[in-house]
Formats: C-alpha cells, sequence, structure tokens
C-alpha cells in the first residue's frame, strides 16, 4: 500500500496521468476525433438508413440497440490503442529506460499508463454517447451498471493495449492486435445484433466472444434489455482484469521486452 501512497509515488503517477492526458488531447484530431465521425456514420447508415427497416429488438427501435454497443467500442479499442501507442512509443524513444532506472516503482508505471488509456477510452465513449443524442433519446436504466463496466472495461483493455506494447518489437506489433482480434471481435460482440437472432449452436459460439458479454451487461445498464445475466459479464471482466494485472506486473518486474 506504501508504493501507493507515498508522496513521491503519487507524484510520479500523477506525472504520468498529466502526461497520458495531455498527448491523446493535444492530438485530438487523431485521437478523439475519429471515433465521433465513425460513430456519426454508423448512426446515419445502420440507424437511419437500414435501421428505419428493421423491427424493434426486445422492445427497443434498432437505431436504440446499437448505441450501447457503439460507446463500449469506442472505450474498449480506444483505451487499448492509447496505452499500446503511447508505451510502445516510450519504448522505442528510450524513454522507458530513465523510467526502469529510477526508484518509481513498476505498479506505479502501470497504473499510469493504464489510467490514461482508460480515461481516454471514457472521454471517447461520453462523446459517442453525446452524438447518439442526435439520432435518438436514451433513458439510462442503470447509472451504476453503466459506469461500473464502462470504467472496469477502459482499464481492462487499456491493460491489454501495455500488455501488446511490452512484447512488440516494431510498429506493425502494435496495430496486429486490434486490426486482426480486437476489431473482428468487437463486430462479432452483439453490437448491431442479438444472439437470441442466431440459431442456438451460433449463440453458444458467440458466448464465447468476451465482447459480446461486456457489450450485453452494458446494454442492460442503458436500455434495460440484455441476452445474458449481468453477474456472469460482471465476474468475467472481474476475473480478466485481475488476470492482465497479475500478467501485466510480472512482465514489468522481469523487463520483458524492455531491457536489453
Amino acid at each position: 500500500m506504501n508504493l501507493i501512497i507515498s508522496y513521491p509515488n503519487r507524484v510520479a503517477l500523477y506525472t504520468i496521468l498529466r502526461k497520458e492526458t495531455t498527448r491523446f488531447l493535444r492530438i485530438w484530431t487523431q485521437t478523439l476525433l475519429p471515433s465521433a465521425i465513425t460513430s456519426t456514420l454508423y448512426f446515419i447508415i445502420f440507424g437511419k438508413l437500414i435501421g428505419s427497416q428493421i423491427q424493434p429488438i426486445h422492445g427497443v427501435s434498432y437505431m436504440q440497440y446499437i448505441v450501447p454497443g457503439l460507446v463500449m467500442q469506442a472505450i474498449m479499442l480506444n483505451a487499448y490503442s492509447n496505452t499500446s501507442s503511447s508505451f510502445f512509443g516510450a519504448k522505442f524513444s528510450r524513454s522507458v529506460e530513465e523510467m526502469l532506472v529510477s526508484s518509481m516503482p513498476d505498479l506505479t508505471i502501470m497504473l499510469g499508463y493504464t489510467a490514461g488509456g482508460a480515461l481516454r477510452g471514457i472521454l471517447t465513449g461520453c462523446i459517442v454517447l453525446m452524438i447518439s443524442m442526435l439520432f435518438t433519446h436514451i433513458h439510462i436504466q442503470s447509472f451504476t451498471i453503466v459506469i461500473l463496466m464502462a470504467v472496469l472495461s477502459a482499464l481492462l483493455f487499456s491493460l491489454g493495449g501495455l500488455i501488446n506494447a511490452i512484447f512488440a518489437k516494431k510498429f506493425d506489433d502494435v496495430s496486429f492486435v486490434p486490426t486482426f482480434i480486437l476489431t473482428p471481435l468487437t463486430y462479432l460482440g452483439g453490437i448491431f445484433f442479438s444472439i437470441s437472432q442466431l440459431s442456438p449452436f451460433w449463440q453458444k459460439v458467440a458466448l464465447l466472444n468476451p465482447i459480446l458479454n461486456i457489450v450485453d451487461t452494458f446494454r442492460q445498464g442503458m436500455l434495460g434489455t440484455s441476452d445474458i445475466d449481468v453477474r456472469f459479464g460482471f465476474l468475467l471482466v472481474t476475473v480478466l482484469f485481475l488476470i492482465l494485472i497479475g500478467w501485466c506486473m510480472m512482465l514489468l518486474r522481469r523487463g520483458t521486452g524492455l531491457r536489453t
């Protein structure tokens, strides 16, 4: 506990968090604007043009149904990409070595970068939610579920981005996971459809996708409708979060991908 509450470590944590926040706000046209534009196109094409011809799902219009998924998609992908790109940039410029040789604990490094990525993810999610208000009305059913799932998911994917950056040896390695793993899982994660529309076999396959459980739990909080038990969604995110914390701390202590 002293690693976190001691004054020098609080200063170090605040410094990393401020650096990360300043970085993505300074280049907001690259970090925040793309998600806003992409989500607007989704709302116009899928929500207005295609969604107007689709029957309501679980008692809500198709436009309303896709809002939670698009918000969560923005949170997850931005939290992941922020940490992976920022920490790998520190590795590439070798500035990460200054942190490693200092008295700064590994826990402080992990918390600083993870919090910075999570903050960008949540901020982008809020922007997407505000844009959705231009197209439909959303009455949030449970602020507790929405806030908890948004924060846990942002932290989870921010940790995933940090681990990706630790292993990455070149810039292509940073974009591999979001492009070939996260994006497909996201599109198959129930953003644009309900698993109740699938055959029994594909429903079981879809449930293996962790992103589906995250999106559906978040949708329960926003719309009051879900295909899964929200308790399972929170349990899954919490277990994955703890696993990634332990894995990340082990990698930092060993200096995997950091010390040559």
